[in-house]
């Protein structure tokens, strides 16, 4: 499932949900012992994960309970980075776009969740990427309109 040559320890994928438009983006806050910081879901594809996809759903199945999408579509920007373990791993972004703002089930990773307008959410989400990914998004919901 690697899109290149680079030597990747381990794939992730990360999930920028939104509804309406404009836009409006579903952040959550991990709790204290992960730093109280904000971000979108995330995690690690796994050896029976399908593709990237397919990650990405069932991540958002386990950190939020959402299952159903208008639509699921790849950002195509891919960020390597070295994970806690020392080792490469690389990020793989996607926007997930649902009917409507909805109260997520949230897994044990999140305590709490906010639904934003973009630039209100690049305030709040901690990692640069994650903000550079939100630009992204929005910059195709407009070529796309």
């Amino acid at each position: 499932m690697k899109d290149s040559e680079d030597p990747i320890d381990q794939e992730c994928v990360e999930g920028y949900l939104f509804a309406g438009r404009p836009p409006r983006l579903l952040i959550l806050r991990r709790p204290p012992s992960r730093d109280s910081i904000w971000v979108p879901v995330s995690g690690k594809v796994e050896r029976h994960d399908a593709d990237w996809e397919a990650a990405l759903r069932r991540e958002i199945r386990e950190e939020t309970g959402v299952g159903e999408f208008v639509q699921v579509f790849p950002l195509d920007w891919h960020v390597p980075f070295e994970g806690p373990d020392g080792r490469r791993w690389r990020l793989h972004a996607y926007g997930a776009e649902l009917k409507t703002e909805l109260k997520p089930t949230l897994s044990r990773e999140h305590e709490a969740f906010e639904w934003l307008a973009p630039d209100e959410a690049c305030r709040r989400l901690h990692y640069p990427d994650n903000r550079e990914a939100v630009s992204l998004l929005v910059a195709l919901l407009a070529a796309r309109n």
